[in-house]
């Protein structure tokens, strides 16, 4: 999700329609609650934030500082004229770019993904076993061959992937793909998305890359993690079987 901050709030419609015309969440918000938000929202919730867009208006260097102080997302000031001082005054401020208005959505998210490259090099892309996610807008990969997702869907994969080594809540999920103040869509809507996922996922891999545990959350898993949980699911049934048939003999 990316956060626009403007004080006009024509400008901040603006750039969501836009943004969201490209697949990506976005809200925008005045710098009187957008001040009050970033000081206030806990930290999980900010991991679903890539991106921070702020437009001028008279603290656009103070609410810059607020963002570097709470978060590593990206971080662009958005400028109508140059001014050397003012651009120095972001740049200390934390901000990672500067781009002057009128400005395509196209090239901020090139922009965004430029610097979350250089910040995060291995974050191009990653692989588990068969798939391959990638993090800059394009279809997964199996074996090699582009497997086609839904927007939604490969976004949930883009950010599981993301997220590896950690389980992420239907909250997170819903947050990072419909944006934190999405009201007019029910955040149940996640499950439908990630059943259909697995679906996919499992028609093609012949197995469920997906690990899902109740009030703990989603994950995505490695291969050998999952063969290794079947492998143990089938020694348990194994056993199970070997003393429901002792005990049979017992009675006989």
């Amino acid at each position: 999700m990316i956060v626009i901050v403007d004080e006009r709030q024509t400008v901040t419609e603006a750039f969501v329609v836009m943004l969201e015309r490209e697949g990506v969440a976005a809200i925008g918000l005045c710098p009187a609650e957008f001040r009050s938000w970033i000081t206030a929202i806990p930290e999980s919730d900010l991991t679903a934030v890539e991106a921070f867009l702020v437009g001028e208006c008279g603290e656009q260097a103070r609410l810059c500082g607020l963002i570097a102080a709470r978060t590593r997302a990206v971080t662009i000031a958005m400028s109508e004229t140059r001014s050397l001082e003012r651009t120095l005054e972001l740049f200390a401020a934390g901000v990672d770019d500067e781009v002057r208005k009128p400005v395509h959505v196209r090239e901020i998210l090139a922009r965004i993904n430029a610097v979350s490259r250089r910040a995060k090099p291995e974050a191009e892309s990653a692989r588990f076993g068969q798939i391959r996610v990638f993090f800059d807008g394009r279809d997964p990969e199996i074996d090699g061959d582009v497997f086609q997702l839904p927007r939604r869907e490969r976004r949930i994969l883009e950010y599981m992937a993301g997220n590896v080594g950690c389980r992420v809540t239907k909250s997170q999920i819903f947050s990072a793909v419909y944006g934190l103040f999405n009201e007019e869509i029910d955040e149940n809507v996640i499950e439908s998305h990630i059943s259909k996922l697995r679906k996919r996922l499992r028609a093609r891999l012949g197995y469920d890359p997906i690990d899902c545990r109740r009030f703990l959350g989603y994950r995505l898993a490695h291969p050998d993690e999952i063969m290794s949980e079947d492998t143990r699911a089938s020694s348990a049934q194994d056993n199970c079987g070997l003393m429901a048939r002792e005990l049979q003999f017992v009675r006989d």
